[in-house]
């Protein structure tokens, strides 16, 4: 399983991360995969032959970033030798928009097909799974609700990332980055 990224449009976006990122997959003379490119873009791997390639200190522009936006905060954080910068939100009514917004495609909104989900819904979805943070999305809910999500969700992730990929009407890219999450 290895979904390519091809470039359809360079066209700025207006995101300084992004568009560094439109700039690396245009300059690769071969098309990478997705996983291939979100080791990169993370610095989750250190390849030697592919340097030029990699975002440096992506975590920490993402953080200031939020910042800007009012939806994080910087404290220092004292752990007995060293002090460390954290980065807590500072923004809750966004974090509860984001929260409810799951539960609800998850319970009341629920369509049962992952084509007829809202396409950002859909990658929040996968992102909040793919960073351990889903089960507390659903932390706040009734037990028999929570049971529902968690299920429902489950299911959802569990589809044939190629499979759905290859559907009418797929978010390919979101399949792609589940598949590469998931490995």
């Amino acid at each position: 399983l290895s979904f390519q990224v091809l470039l359809k449009s360079d066209a700025p976006t207006g995101d300084v991360l992004l568009d560094e990122t439109l700039r690396h997959i245009r300059a690769t003379e071969s098309a990478e995969t997705v996983q291939t490119w979100i080791e990169l873009l993370t610095g989750e791997t250190w390849n030697p032959f592919k340097l030029q390639y990699q975002l440096r200190n992506v975590r920490e522009r993402i953080a200031k970033a939020l910042v800007e936006k009012g939806i994080l905060t910087t404290e220092k954080q004292n752990f007995l030798l060293f002090d460390m910068t954290t980065h807590p939100v500072s923004n809750t009514t966004e974090k509860q928009r984001l929260v409810k917004k799951l539960q609800e495609s998850m319970l009341e909104r629920w369509v049962n097909d992952p084509h007829r989900m809202d396409r950002r819904t859909l990658a929040l979805l996968v992102l909040a799974h793919s960073s351990d943070v889903l089960e507390n999305v659903f932390a706040s809910l009734a037990d028999d609700k929570y049971d529902v999500a968690m299920n429902r969700t489950k299911d959802l992730l569990d589809m044939d990332p190629e499979v759905e990929a290859a559907k009418a009407r797929s978010t390919e890219m979101i399949w792609a980055v589940l598949a590469a999450f998931n490995k």
